[in-house]
C-alpha cells in the first residue's frame, strides 16, 4: 500500500545546519526538522511497479512527540527537552560527571538516558529478559546501556538507580509505573549483575582481537570470535559492533553466521528424531481423509462406546490387529484424552465382542484428531467395529487434580510475586506437575512458604469449578490468563475457579477444588534465564510425600535417639561438638608437628653457608603441610626448607624460604624447577611457594635437586 504524502517541517534557523544561504528543506542538513507526516494511503503497487486503486483509501498519519516538545521548548535536541533532562543529570550525579564538559561522556549519558526509558516501560509490561523475541530485545538494549555506564566508569549495577528517575520523570502520563517500581528495579540489577561477571573478560577478548587485528592492518572482527562473545560472554552482536566501530572496524557477519548454523546444525544432530515425519505423513493421510475423533471427556466422563474409524501398524493403514500386535486405534469420539497443554494421554481399555486393546498411551497429533495407543491383549480388533472405551479413572482423577492444582499454583503465584508471572510451560501427570514460569530470580523459602500456603486456602475454600465455552475474542475480554504465544482455536474453553483463578484451558479438571486434596511444593529450580520452575504434587500423592519424609523423620531420630521434632537442635549440637573435636585434632596435631620440626631442624645441612632442609613427610591435606613448614622456617630462623608429601595420590611440594634469604632464593622460582621432576609445575611467593604433580615416586629426586640450585 501506498500514495503521496505531506510533511510538516520547522525551520529552525540559520544558526542550525549546514549554513549555506541557500539552504533548503531539499538539503540533507538539520535545520528543517519534519514534525509530522501524512501518507493517503490509495494505491497497491504490485510487483511490476502498476499502481492499482485500494478499495478502502485512508489516511496515515504520525507526530514526533519529542520533537514537537523540543519546538515548543525552544531546543534544537530531543535531549534537551525536560523529558530527558531530570535522566541524564540523574546520570551525571550516579557517574560523578558533568553533561556538557564532554563529548563522549555526554553520548553515553543520552544512550543510557533513552535505553533506560526503553527498559522501564518494556520490563513494566511484562517483557522479561531472555535469549529469543521481546526478551532478547530488552537485553540487548540493557547491555547496551550497561556498557555505556562502564564508559563512564561505573563498574558496578547502577540501572536499577536510573530506574526511579525515570518512573519520576514520567509517572504523571503513565502512573502504573509507580506501583511497578519496585519489580522493574529488581529485574533490572538481575540483570545487570549477569552481564558484568562476563563483561569484563569478553572486553578484554575483544581488545586483544582489536589490537591484532589493527598490528596486521586488517579492519575486520573474525566471525568466530563474535560468535564466542556472543555464545560465551552475553555480548549481542550489535554491541560488539558498536564497540569496534571507533576503532574504524567492521564484524565478519557471514561468519558470524555460518557459526551460528554450525552450533544449529550440532543441535539438531543431538537430536536424531525417532519416525516422527512418518508419523505426521501418516496422520495427515487420514485428515485429509476426513478422520476426526471428538473428545466427550469433560465433566467426570471415562466411559462410552464408539466406533473404530481407522487402525494404524507401524505407521501403515491396516483393517484389522490381531493379539500381540501393537497398534494405533482412531474412533469418533472417545472420552481419552489426548496429550495436549501439558496434560498427558489417558490409559484404559477399549474392548469389544471378544477382544481387548489395552491403551498405554492417548495423543492428538493434529487438530480434531486422537490417537489411541497400545496393544491388543485378546481377539482381532476391525476398523468400523463398535467398542467400549473405559479409561482409568484413578489414574484420570490424579491427573485432574495435578492439573487443576497448577491454575491454583498459578493464582498463588500471581498475588504472591506480581503480575509479571506469565506460563511459560507446564507439564501434569498422575504422579505430579512441573509449573514453568517468567521470574527473574530464586524464590526465597519463605515466598514459597507463602505461595504453597495461599494454595491450600484456595484448596480448602473447595469453590466451584465452573467452564464455558465462548468465541476466542470474547473470552479473552474477560480477562481469563492465557499462555503467551500459545495457538487457540476459534472457539476456547475458560476454566473459572471460585473469585481466584481464570485461565483458558482446554484440559480436565476437578469439580471442586476441594477435590484436589492438599500441594505440595517439592522443588523450585531455574531451566533458562528469566524463567523458573516449581515442581509439586496433590492429593494422594500428597500423602505420599508427607509419608516418605516423616518416615526419613524418624530413622534419622532412631539414629541420632532424639524426638523427630527436636531433630535439628540435636544436629546442631553434635555439628558443635564436632566442630571442637576437630579443632582439639588440630591442636594435637599442632604439637605433634612443633616436636617433628625439632627433630627435623637437627638434619638440616649447611651448604655455602646456607641452612637447607628437605624432607618427605606425612600429611593428610595441603593445609596441614603449609602449617608445618611454618612451624620449620619460624625455628630455623634462617634457610630454605623444600618439604615433599603424599597426598591423595599425588605429590605436593612446598617451599619455604626464610625473609633474610628471599632476596637470594625466590621460593616460587626453585619449586618451578623441581614441580617437573614430580610431572607438575607451580610457583609462588619470594618467601612460600607449592606445587603438586603425578607422580609421587620421584619426591626424593625432586628434593635432592634443591641442593643444586643452592
Amino acid at each position: 500500500p501506498c500514495g503521496p504524502c505531506s510533511e510538516i517541517l520547522y525551520d529552525q534557523g540559520s544558526s542550525v545546519g549546514c549554513g549555506r544561504p541557500e539552504c533548503s528543506v531539499e538539503c540533507d542538513c538539520d535545520r528543517h526538522l519534519e514534525i509530522w507526516n501524512h501518507v493517503f494511503t490509495q494505491f497497491d503497487r504490485d510487483k511490476d511497479g502498476n499502481l492499482n486503486p485500494l478499495p478502502k483509501p485512508n489516511i496515515d498519519t504520525g507526530m514526533g512527540l519529542e520533537r514537537l516538545a523540543a519546538i515548543v521548548q525552544g531546543v534544537q535536541s530531543n535531549y534537551d527537552t525536560d523529558l530527558f533532562t531530570p535522566i541524564i543529570q540523574g546520570i551525571a550525579g550516579i557517574s560523578g560527571r558533568v553533561h556538557g564538559a564532554n563529548a563522549e561522556a555526554d553520548a553515553s549519558m543520552r544512550v543510557i538516558a533513552d535505553h533506560s526509558r526503553a527498559v522501564t516501560f518494556l520490563i513494566g509490561d511484562g517483557v522479561l529478559p531472555s535469549n529469543e523475541g521481546r526478551g532478547y530485545v530488552l537485553r540487548r538494549i540493557l547491555r547496551r546501556a550497561a556498557r555505556h555506564g562502564k564508559l563512564l566508569g561505573l563498574d558496578r549495577p547502577f540501572l536499577h538507580e536510573v530506574v526511579s528517575i525515570v518512573v519520576d520523570t514520567m509517572k504523571d502520563a503513565y502512573p502504573d509505573l509507580i506501583e511497578k517500581e519496585s519489580f522493574i528495579r529488581k529485574v533490572m540489577i538481575n540483570e545487570e549483575q549477569r552481564f558484568i561477571e562476563t563483561l569484563d573478560t569478553g572486553l578484554r577478548i575483544l581488545s586483544e582481537e582489536v589490537a591484532t587485528l589493527m598490528n596486521k592492518g586488517e579492519k575486520i572482527i573474525p566471525g568466530g570470535v563474535v560468535f564466542k562473545l556472543y555464545d560465551t560472554y552475553g555480548f549481542p552482536v550489535d554491541l560488539t559492533a558498536d564497540i569496534v566501530r571507533k576503532d574504524g572496524l567492521s564484524l565478519d557477519t557471514d561468519g558470524f553466521e555460518k557459526a551460528m548454523e554450525a552450533q544449529r546444525e550440532k543441535a539438531r544432530e543431538s537430536w536424531k528424531g525417532s519416525g516422527e515425519q512418518a508419523f505426521a505423513d501418516s496422520y495427515k493421510k487420514l485428515s485429509v481423509r476426513g478422520i476426526a475423533t471428538t473428545f466427550i471427556g469433560y465433566h467426570g466422563i471415562t466411559e462410552a462406546s464408539s466406533r473404530v474409524t481407522a487402525i494404524l501398524k507401524k505407521d501403515a493403514e491396516v483393517d484389522e490387529v490381531l493379539a500381540g500386535d501393537n497398534a494405533e486405534i482412531f474412533l469418533e469420539e472417545t472420552p481419552f484424552y489426548g496429550e495436549k497443554g501439558g496434560q498427558v494421554g489417558d490409559t484404559g481399555v477399549i474392548a469389544g465382542d471378544g477382544y481387548i486393546f489395552e491403551v498405554w498411551d492417548t495423543q492428538c497429533p493434529t487438530d480434531n484428531l486422537i490417537t489411541h495407543i497400545g496393544k491388543v491383549k485378546q481377539g482381532t480388533i476391525k476398523v468400523g467395529d463398535v467398542v467400549n472405551l473405559k479409561v482409568d479413572e484413578a489414574t484420570r482423577r490424579a491427573t485432574e487434580a495435578h492439573h487443576s492444582g497448577t491454575h491454583i499454583l498459578n493464582a498463588a503465584l500471581l498475588k504472591t510475586l506480581g503480575d509479571h508471572i506469565k506460563q511459560a510451560g507446564s507439564s501434569v501427570t498422575p504422579e505430579r506437575l512441573r509449573f514453568d514460569f517468567t521470574h527473574f530470580t530464586r524464590i526465597e523459602s519463605e515466598e514459597l512458604d507463602a505461595i504453597e500456603t495461599m494454595a491450600n486456602d484456595y484448596i480448602r475454600r473447595n469453590a466451584d469449578v465452573n467452564t464455558r465455552v465462548l468465541p476466542k475474542e470474547e473470552a479473552m475480554k474477560t480477562g481469563a490468563a492465557a499462555v503467551f504465544d500459545e495457538k487457540y482455536s476459534d472457539n476456547v474453553r475458560v476454566v473459572k475457579m471460585g473469585d481466584f483463578s481464570m485461565e483458558l484451558c482446554g484440559g480436565t479438571h476437578v469439580s471442586r477444588t476441594g477435590d484436589i486434596g492438599a500441594i505440595k511444593v517439592i522443588g523450585e529450580s531455574a531451566v533458562a534465564a528469566g524463567v523458573r520452575r516449581i515442581e509439586a504434587v496433590t492429593g494422594a500423592e500428597a500423602i505420599k510425600y508427607f509419608k516418605a519424609v516423616e518416615s526419613e523423620l524418624k530413622k534419622a531420630a532412631d539414629l541420632l535417639k532424639a524426638n523427630p521434632m527436636e531433630l535439628a537442635e540435636r544436629i546442631e549440637k553434635i555439628q558443635k561438638h564436632q566442630k571442637e573435636l576437630e579443632r582439639e585434632i588440630d591442636a594435637l596435631k599442632g604439637k605433634l608437628a612443633a616436636k617433628d620440626s625439632v627433630d627435623l631442624i637437627s638434619k638440616a645441612k649447611e651448604i655455602k653457608g646456607v641452612k637447607v632442609l628437605t624432607a618427605v613427610v606425612e600429611a593428610p591435606d595441603v593445609k596441614t603441610l603449609r602449617d608445618f613448614g611454618d612451624k620449620l622456617r619460624d625455628k630455623m630462623h634462617s634457610g630454605v626448607i623444600l618439604l615433599g608429601s603424599k597426598v591423595e595420590g599425588k605429590a605436593m611440594l612446598l617451599c619455604m624460604v626464610t625473609k633474610d634469604l628471599a632476596s637470594r632464593y625466590h621460593a616460587g622460582n626453585i619449586i618451578k624447577a623441581v614441580a617437573p621432576v614430580v610431572g607438575g609445575s607451580g610457583g609462588g611467593r619470594p618467601d612460600m611457594a607449592q606445587a603438586g604433580g603425578p607422580h609421587p615416586e620421584n619426591l626424593e629426586k625432586a628434593l635432592a635437586k634443591l641442593e643444586e640450585l643452592i
